[in-house]
């Protein structure tokens, strides 16, 4: 017997999540689907909306946003451009010159502030960036400046807008964050204050494979007097330590406990202290991930994970069940309404092989050129085919067929898996999963309790 939702949600990352918690405030009846772990552990732990137009991209000038007057247009932020890439102050402002086929042209404004309304809920005051439109500049790992819509409330401290002189701390034997070469990208590229960096070993020895959660666990216990130690560390690598107004350490200041681990080193080293979103292994994308699981489980959600979905039952142009692989055996999952939210190409929820592009659950169009090299740029940073492959929608989200008619009347897709996006290039993946997933979980729970 099939085990029965309001809302069946395939996919557990920003998308699926989103779309599952707006079922849920519909009053359906909810259960996500996810198979391995998300993505998120593998993100920066940002939720970017749009932070750069690509200057090969085109729109018919239309503005999904609403009441923006003709003359209103994007500003550069941070003077200009990014590779072939304009960077964008105000998102909001910016939708209207995005393709006719991205998704923030399909749900529009109304669907981004909605998914923001939803993520800033769900995370309550672990995250900043909801008093403003405008995106905020985050200093990453590399030594570039990032623009970004919420950010973790740790990393709020080192935002390269504020004039506050800066010291960057690396750790030694962390090789993806050399703190010297960062603030000196920073410096290169005309930041508003001045900044250095210094290396120091950490003060607790781990094996040389340690995940980032061994370093942050070490400071949330004060292992072996981790964090005094530490302190005196960075004292020694800079005698001049009371120039700098803020310290920015790579994002393992404690898991449980970060807020007190970054409390006492302000009081030790007398500066505000603040966390650089690191690449993966990612502390703050993996905490990010349990706050939106707390958040489902205080919603009602039910979760199923661990076995994948390998395809679905359907009758009159409706799904009737998704069958997942419990060890070999295909067991139902039936709903009134389904969410597609399994990501793209990376997610897995596009799959691909030397002759055509497909979309593994539903069987779902993606088109794609014939010629397999037309699907990519000569230029390393082009903007590449493959980077805007996903179903289309309709202009309820419903993943069309080459006809342009719904493949089914119950299906929405969200996030990654919709094509039409270039997410990488215009720094908007966790957006359009927001938005996307906001609109097509309310969608869903409306027609499922109506």
């Amino acid at each position: 017997m099939a085990i029965r939702e309001d809302v069946l949600v395939v996919g557990g990352g920003i998308a699926g999540a989103t779309a599952a918690l707006a079922a849920a405030e519909s009053g359906a009846t909810v259960r996500l689907l996810s198979h391995k772990k998300s993505t998120l552990r593998q993100a920066s732990g940002l939720i970017d909306v749009l932070g750069a137009i690509p200057r090969d991209g085109s729109s018919d000038g239309a503005d999904p946003a609403g009441d923006r007057s003709p003359g209103d247009r994007t500003e550069p932020a941070g003077g200009g451009s990014t590779g072939e890439s304009e960077l964008v102050a105000d998102p909001f402002e910016a939708i209207g010159r995005l393709p006719e086929a991205h998704p923030y042209r399909v749900v529009g404004g109304g669907a981004i502030r909605d998914g923001l309304e939803l993520f800033d809920d769900a995370v309550g005051g672990a995250y900043e960036g909801a008093h403003t439109d405008r995106n905020a500049l985050v200093i990453t790992h590399g030594g570039t400046v990032k623009p970004t819509a919420r950010y973790p409330e740790s990393v709020a401290p080192g935002l390269a807008s504020a004039e506050r002189d800066t010291l960057l701390v690396g750790f030694a034997g962390l090789t993806d964050f050399d703190a010297p070469a960062a603030a000196a990208h920073l410096d290169a590229a005309g930041v508003p204050f001045a900044v250095d960096g210094a290396t120091v070993e950490f003060p607790v020895r781990f094996r040389d494979d340690a995940l980032t959660t061994r370093f942050a666990k070490a400071l949330d216990t004060d292992e072996s007097n981790a964090r005094r130690r530490l302190a005196d560390a960075v004292r020694d690598a800079d005698a001049d330590l009371d120039g700098y107004d803020r310290v920015g350490f790579p994002a393992m200041l404690g898991d449980d406990e970060g807020e007190a681990v970054r409390t006492d080193l302000e009081d030790r080293l007398g500066a505000s202290v603040f966390q650089i979103p690191t690449g993966p292994p990612s502390l703050l994308g993996t905490q990010l991930e349990d706050l939106l699981f707390d958040a489902l489980d205080a919603a009602g959600v039910r979760l199923a994970s661990g076995n994948p979905a390998v395809g679905y039952e359907a009758s009159d142009g409706r799904i009737d069940s998704v069958l997942v692989d419990r060890r070999g055996r295909e067991v139902p999952y039936a709903a009134e309404e389904f969410v597609l939210a399994t990501g793209g190409l990376v997610g897995k929820g596009i799959d691909s092989d030397r002759e055509s592009v497909t979309e593994p659950v539903f069987g779902c169009h993606v088109p794609h050129p014939e010629d397999r090299y037309d699907w990519s740029e000569p230029e390393a940073f082009g903007g590449h085919a493959f980077a805007r492959f996903g179903v289309v929608p309709d202009d309820d989200l419903r993943p069309a067929g080459e006809s342009g008619e719904p493949e089914f009347e119950n299906l929405r897709a969200a996030g990654g898996v919709l094509g039409g996006a270039d997410t990488a290039r215009e720094k908007s993946a966790a957006g359009v999963s927001l938005a996307t997933g906001a609109y097509a979980g309310r969608r869903a729970g409306e027609e499922a309790t109506r």
